[in-house]
């Protein structure tokens, strides 16, 4: 169990799950007379940033030099955070907010921890935060003119019928896990 203490503090887990449950409750007290797709992609976004963060030790080197197997651990790591993100907005909801539809949650999870961890691969761990928060940002400003186009761009607020944002969060999603469990954060 020591090395399992070890990697959660050098990645920061005890502060990540904190803010994300600091943000989650503060994005819900915000938002719940409205609970709809956007505060459900704002809330999924704040919390896997603050856990990307995270996603490569201090000190990069010393990972890919460990006698342990780090694929499995990136993997695992990436994995739980989405599922904690995502467990987080399970539970608001069986608050009593309008439930927002399952597959919506699952689609922005998958799409936004891909983004995270392709973050991480090619910026480095402590930047994992960026793609999900940039992708994020620009979501509401895209104009749904139901063009291939605003499907892609827009895919985290697009409905749980539309092909095109689910292909889309997928094709994200397994890039940027593959990425991370594969390489690791960058140097």
């Amino acid at each position: 169990m020591r090395w399992t203490t070890l990697y959660a503090r050098s990645r920061q887990l005890p502060a990540a799950f904190a803010a994300l449950v600091v943000a989650t409750a503060v994005l819900w007290f915000v938002a719940r007379d409205s609970w709809s797709p956007l505060p459900v992609m704002l809330t999924l976004t704040a919390g896997i940033a603050v856990a990307a963060i995270g996603l490569s030790g201090q000190d990069p080197d010393l990972d890919r030099t460990a006698a342990l197997p780090w694929p499995v651990r990136r993997l695992g790591h990436l994995t739980l955070i989405g599922l904690t993100a995502c467990g987080a907005v399970l539970a608001i909801q069986e608050l009593g907010t309008p439930i927002v539809d399952l597959s919506i949650i699952l689609r922005d999870t998958a799409g936004l921890l891909g983004l995270a961890g392709l973050a991480a691969t090619l910026a480095g761990g402590q930047f994992g935060w960026t793609l999900p928060l940039l992708w994020a940002a620009i979501t509401p400003f895209v104009q749904n003119d139901g063009s291939t186009t605003s499907h892609i761009v827009g895919w985290m607020l697009q409905p749980p019928s539309t092909p095109t944002a689910t292909w889309t969060a997928l094709v994200l999603g397994a890039t940027g896990a593959t990425a991370y469990t594969a390489w690791g954060g960058r140097r």
